[in-house]
């Protein structure tokens, strides 16, 4: 089992949801960044469980505890080490997953490629909580790029349907990034707010969850980036962004939409905007021929609901080889969404700080 991201500048992930700790390995960060560990919390928290009904009860601070690689707050160029611990588990609520698989878990396939020998619970390391050292990683990874001229920051553009407004392709600002990232609920238009998280708290009194679509982008990126076939940006990215759990698609730009558009509709055009080529739809979300354009990267990620809900639901026995109905107890979220907009951040900046690297 490897959980490990980047040509250049490589992340390892290491640890189980219910273990001692979680942590990371972060291999080729460049000397001499001082490091903003107010900025690195504040994503941390972002992420955390624990403070909102849309989210999990289990609470955990996330506090990242440095090892190596960081002295007096600046990096030396060692790799950077760094462990979070656990303290709020209670494993037997997952005492009989590994006999009787949950529907839409890493369970059954699991518990076939490693004989039984995965840790199941909370998931172990294929748990949700393994994203906090990729916030980590990411909050580092942006603060890097801030100093690039590069911003990254995310929103929620939908739950269960409800839709947020979009960021405008070809126009969104660092201003409007920067803004909508330090919300505590991330969406543009604040009077949609309620709205999701009714839906979110219906889900939850019902003993069920919900899913939606993080929006993200990057403005102040350079022409040029990546490079075609199996080394393109759209195809760096995606890889981080796949390894979040509950990320089962990702589409740049006008994505599938695509698919309703005439060539003369989605060819992006240009023109002269202070001395500048300008790219002025931005359809192609920042990238052409795998390489960025100077436009906003533009890329939506969709998370599913939350598969671990308290309504029975079919299963079967591994041991007995029997059909089992289950009822899933213990602490899950009813919608991922809100939590999971830093993790979409930090995949995506760790992905093209790498490309950059």
């Amino acid at each position: 089992m490897s959980s490990e991201f980047g040509n250049k500048i490589k992340l390892s992930i290491f640890g189980e949801s219910h273990g001692e700790a979680i942590g990371c390995v972060i291999d080729s960060i460049p000397a001499g960044v001082k490091l903003d560990m107010e900025k690195i919390y504040f994503d941390m928290a972002r992420r955390a469980p624990g403070k909102d009904k849309t989210a999990t009860p289990r609470l955990e601070k996330d506090i990242p505890h440095i090892l190596s690689g960081v002295l007096n707050g600046v990096t030396t160029g060692a790799p950077l080490a760094m462990i979070i611990e656990n303290t709020n588990t209670k494993s037997g609520d997952y005492s009989n997953f590994l006999s009787v698989p949950r529907p839409s878990h890493s369970d059954y396939p699991a518990y076939v490629k490693y004989q039984g020998n995965n840790d199941i619970r909370g998931g172990g390391h294929f748990s949700g909580r393994l994203t906090a050292p990729l916030v980590f990683a990411g909050a580092i990874a942006k603060q890097i790029l801030a100093q690039k001229g590069i911003t990254v920051g995310a929103h929620i553009l939908s739950i269960n349907g409800i839709l947020d407004d979009s960021f405008d392709k070809a126009n969104v600002s660092e201003k409007e990034l920067l803004a909508v990232s330090s919300k505590a609920f991330c969406v543009i238009n604040d009077e949609i707010e309620d709205k999701m998280r009714a839906s979110v708290e219906k889900a939850r009194l019902d003993g069920d969850s919900v899913g939606g679509v993080i929006e993200c982008a990057v403005v102040g990126v350079p022409v040029g980036i990546g490079a075609n076939i199996f080394s393109t940006v759209e195809g760096h990215i995606s890889s981080a962004l796949f390894g979040v759990p509950a990320v089962k698609g990702v589409e740049f730009g006008a994505g599938f939409d695509f698919a309703k558009m005439t060539g003369y509709e989605a060819n992006d055009t240009y023109s002269i905007s202070n001395g500048n080529v300008k790219i002025d739809k931005n359809n192609n979300g920042g990238v052409l021929g795998g390489m960025t354009t100077g436009a906003p990267i533009i890329v939506r990620a969709v998370v599913k609901p939350t598969p671990s809900i308290s309504k029975a639901q079919k299963s079967v026995n591994l041991q007995k080889m029997t059909e089992e109905e289950l009822v899933i107890h213990g602490r899950h979220d009813p919608c991922i969404v809100p939590r999971a907009v830093p993790v979409v951040e930090s995949a995506v900046a760790f992905a093209l700080l790498d490309l950059m690297a």
